[in-house]
Formats: structure tokens, sequence, C-alpha cells
């Protein structure tokens, strides 16, 4: 890497770091079958687990508390989110509420997925505040996806546009706060959540115990 690199790479970083840019980023994993009927199978629990967001918190190790809210801002249980609801996610060792709202599904015969992106808290509960309670600013979404091609199934989480919501009205008083959470723990965190969560809806951890 040559020194302009390395000058480019600190600017574009510190840039980040007063949410004047974004970042992208994608984490995958995926299971192959020994045959296309046997991944079929695993393609619809994958998307069973996709879409059973309550299921999340489950996951063992260090993990989030991750929780699904109706558009009326009420916690269901229902299997399945819909446009217009939202996700409560709470890292984890902590107590700050991260909410995203979803904002688009997409189901085909070999593809499922939903998009969310940062929100305030549902109005039923936040009693009418404005201000993003996520520390991504809400142009930031996250999409989670499930595919089959052949007999290797693939899970994703795809990240868009990941600023820190530090600028403006939308950060509200959280902005120290979302800086240090995004630059901080979640840094740190992302890529073992997003993995752990990839491995589970191709169900890797699954496969590893059945060898064992």
């Amino acid at each position: 890497m040559s020194i302009k690199d390395i000058f480019n790479k600190v600017k574009k970083e510190a840039k980040v770091l007063l949410g004047e840019e974004a970042k992208d980023k994608r984490y995958q994993n995926e299971n192959t079958y020994p045959t296309e009927q046997e991944a079929i199978a695993a393609f619809e629990r994958s998307r069973q687990k996709l879409f059973d967001v309550n299921d999340w918190t489950k996951l063992s190790g260090i993990n989030s508390t991750f929780e699904l809210y109706d558009n009326h801002g009420r916690h269901t249980s229902a299997l399945k989110p819909e446009l217009g609801y939202y996700m409560k996610i709470i890292l984890p060792a902590s107590t700050i509420e991260n909410w995203v709202e979803v904002t688009d599904i997409r189901e085909e015969e070999n593809l499922a997925e939903f998009t969310v992106q940062p929100s305030e808290k549902p109005k039923e509960l936040g009693e009418g505040e404005a201000d993003v309670e996520h520390f991504f600013a809400k142009e930031a979404s996250s999409t989670f996806r499930v595919t089959r091609e052949g007999n290797t199934i693939h899970g994703y989480e795809i990240g868009k546009n990941e600023a820190i919501n530090n600028q403006g009205e939308d950060a509200g008083n959280r902005a120290v706060l979302n800086t240090f959470v995004a630059e901080g723990g979640w840094a740190i965190f992302q890529q073992l959540q997003w993995d752990k969560l990839t491995r589970y809806l191709v169900h890797l951890e699954e496969k590893k115990e059945a060898q064992q």
C-alpha cells in the first residue's frame, strides 16, 4: 500500500468518524448438501429462520437481543415481519436500544430477504420522539438474505451506507453515544454477530454438531 493509499484511508476513516461518509459491508456463509432435494429442504428451514427474528436472540455465546414489534409498536411473536414492523436491537453488555424499521420484504422460489433501516422508537413507545434511535444514520440499511443455488444455500447480511448518526437533528442527544457505539463496541462485535447469524441461517452449527 502506497503512502497516498494510506493517507486516503486515514482521511476516509476520519470522515466516517465525523459522520460525513458511509461504509458498505457484506457478511456471508454457505452450506453445500449432497443432493438438491436436501438443499431444497434446508433452504425452507433457512427461510423460516430468517423471518423468525425473535429466535435470533437465542443464538449461543455472545449475542445481541433481537425483538420484533408490529407497526403499532407492540411486541409480537409473529414468525414473519411485515412492512412497517420494527426491530429492537440491544448489543451485549448494554441497555441501549437501537431501533430499525422493516422497509422491504422479498420472497422468491430460491430467495428470501428483508431490509431494515434505522428509525425512531415507535411513537406508541416513544411518546412522539423524533430522533433516530440507532447508532447509524437513517440512510443506512441492512438486508438479511438467504438463497439457494443448486445444492448450496447462502446466508447474507448486507450493510449499505453505514454512516454514524452523529450529525444534525436526527442524532438528538445521542451524537457522542452513537459515535462511541459505532466505532467502539459495534465495530469490534459486528463481524462476530453477522458471522454467527449467517452461520445459523445456513445450519452450519447443526452440521458441525452432526460431524462430532
